[in-house]
């Protein structure tokens, strides 16, 4: 990720549209969601916002740029998100990569980098692809601390919750052994 260690420093507005971002994350999180957050910001004020909802949707594509995107296409009248910003609290996948750059947001603002599936600089960079017709401004590394903790902390609950239900099942199991043997 060479290109984002010369990035401009972010400001305090950044800052503050990544922290809601997070926020968006933690709603994902209670609905059983990966915690993923975005907001398109344009002119300095929300334009849309949402979060990951592939499992609650039955959806793959409810990812929360994708979400973000469909909402903020609504609220322009325009599939078109010229001159804004989305600030995202993962990088994005290819997918949603894709989608911004159908949509020609003009900067995305990522938090953690996506070491697995990450198309903005971590594994491959859509963004920069000659394939691409439409260019973005794209800078990662905004409270990446504080996003990947957020995930990490998730999935480290989640295998202790499948680990316990594991445990529980195997006791289960074994209860009902001894029963059927006893009778």
């Amino acid at each position: 990720m060479e290109s984002l260690l010369s990035q401009p420093p972010f400001t305090s507005e950044d800052e503050q549209f990544m922290r809601h971002a997070m926020t968006l994350a933690h709603k994902a999180e209670n609905q059983g969601e990966v915690p993923v957050g975005a907001v398109l910001v344009k002119d300095g004020e929300i334009i849309a916002e949402g979060w990951n909802c592939s499992i609650g949707n039955h959806d793959a594509t409810s990812h929360a740029e994708i979400e973000t995107i469909r909402k903020a296409g609504e609220a322009l009248e325009n599939y078109r998100l010229l001159d804004t910003t989305l600030y995202v609290t993962l990088e994005p996948c290819p997918m949603c990569a894709g989608a911004l750059l159908h949509s020609r947001v003009k900067r995305v603002v990522f938090g953690a980098p996506d070491l697995k599936a990450g198309a903005a600089g971590s594994v491959l960079n859509l963004f920069e692809s000659q394939a691409s017709y439409h260019y973005a401004d794209v800078e990662g590394g905004l409270l990446e601390d504080e996003c990947r903790e957020q995930l990490q902390a998730f999935f480290k609950r989640r295998r202790k919750e499948i680990k316990e239900k594991r445990k529980a099942e195997k006791a289960e199991q074994e209860k009902s052994l001894k029963q059927t043997s006893n009778k």
